[in-house]
């Protein structure tokens, strides 16, 4: 039986792992014992399972840095608060206990033949928080690759450990048809030689990959990767990828057991300013909600929702527009190329680099707002 009483203490916080690293087991216990605890606060991040209900609200307190995934419906019923931070500021704020991590509840694989656990899945801001943590909750999930993770564990730095076998939680099936094909089409020529790529989290910043499987000396450093980079690694276009964690498919993560090409680092790496900073020819690949006439970006709300999230996007395109030889694309429809945001910016129109939709690709870099305008509109919907 799992026990989470033992551990928990009143005025407790607790931090899990996210998105494919969600371990589902302890959340579940979380859920069910939820009414016998003291009321916690909590925090997640991205979400595909949807065991967080906002009946629970009245039991604990959920935060997060994103509406993504089953995130969306706490955030329509007013049961989530939403941290609008970069992502680079989530190590930060762990460490200095805006965020509290008091109980971390993580996702690991079984051992390896010298009884270090890895993180699997995500190690992104499970670092700083496992480095914070008064007590440590694992769930050893059989089907969960051993992989190279910045930080391992060993049995004794768990107050306890539940052992489980069962498929990690899993992303909606990517939709990808004529729309997603003409943006990648577009955007690939703008990918130099020798390029470092960063992939935002979608189908869309995921297209681009099936253009790029001719190319060779490519490398990835991104706080994600899906099984779009997994086919460049196997087809050799892309040499090794540092990441924060793997959101994709039991093919992802079979190509990532114990392979040293993939290695799996803190967003304190991933994301930090003196990481990115000597990174040549970087390439930032996002998307948006949302795309205005002058380059700002909304890439959180839609409709009215919390879909998105501010995420690692300021920190990478920032980055790519620094980079000797790089460059920001951000990936969107035509149809969602608009006079005014419907929504605050998540980036402003002074980070635009390059727009890319079904209809072509406005680069703004060195333009006047009015060519700005002109540029843009070529590309959207309504031109």
């Amino acid at each position: 039986m799992i026990d989470l009483a033992s551990v928990i203490r009143p005025g407790d916080h607790l931090l899990w792992g996210q998105a494919c690293a969600e371990p589902q087991t302890l959340v579940e216990a979380l859920v069910a014992q939820a009414g016998s605890l003291p009321t916690l606060d909590v925090f997640q991040g991205v979400s595909y399972t949807g065991i967080l209900k906002p009946a629970q609200a009245s039991h604990l307190r959920i935060s997060s840095y994103c509406g993504i995934g089953s995130n969306r419906a706490l955030a329509d019923a007013g049961a989530l608060e939403i941290l609008r931070v970069p992502y680079s500021q989530l190590g930060p704020l762990i460490r200095n206990k805006k965020i509290g991590s008091d109980v971390v509840m993580v996702q690991v694989s079984p051992p390896n033949t010298r009884g270090e656990y890895s993180l699997g899945l995500a190690a992104d801001y499970l670092v700083p928080a496992l480095e914070t943590a008064r007590a440590v909750i694992g769930e050893v999930n059989a089907l969960v690759p051993w992989t190279y993770t910045e930080k391992t564990l060993r049995k004794d730095d768990f107050a306890f450990l539940v052992e489980t076998s069962r498929p990690p939680a899993a992303p909606p099936a990517s939709r990808r048809g004529d729309v997603e094909a003409a943006i990648a089409r577009h955007a690939a020529p703008f990918i130099p030689e020798g390029a470092t790529l960063e992939f935002g989290i979608g189908a869309l910043p995921e297209s681009i990959c099936a253009a790029l499987a001719g190319r060779r000396g490519l490398k990835v450093h991104s706080g994600t990767i899906g099984d779009g980079v997994a086919d460049l690694i196997r087809s050799g276009a892309v040499s090794h990828a540092d990441c924060a964690m793997l959101i994709g498919s039991p093919r992802l993560f079979e190509l990532a057991r114990e392979n040293s090409a993939i290695r799996l680092r803190s967003s304190e790496y991933t994301h930090g300013a003196d990481t990115l900073s000597k990174i040549e020819r970087f390439v930032a690949i996002n998307s948006a909600v949302e795309v205005d006439h002058q380059g700002q970006v909304n890439a959180e709300i839609a409709r009215g929702s919390y879909v998105g999230a501010v995420g690692g996007a300021p920190d990478f395109v920032r980055a790519a527009n620094r980079s000797p030889g790089g460059v920001s694309l951000v990936l969107l429809p035509a149809s969602r190329i608009v006079p005014a945001l419907s929504a605050p910016a998540t980036l402003p129109a002074a980070d635009a680099g390059v727009i890319v939709s079904e209809r072509g690709a406005a680069d703004l870099r060195g333009c006047d707002p009015r060519e700005r305008e002109r540029r843009l509109r070529a590309i959207s919907g309504n031109s």
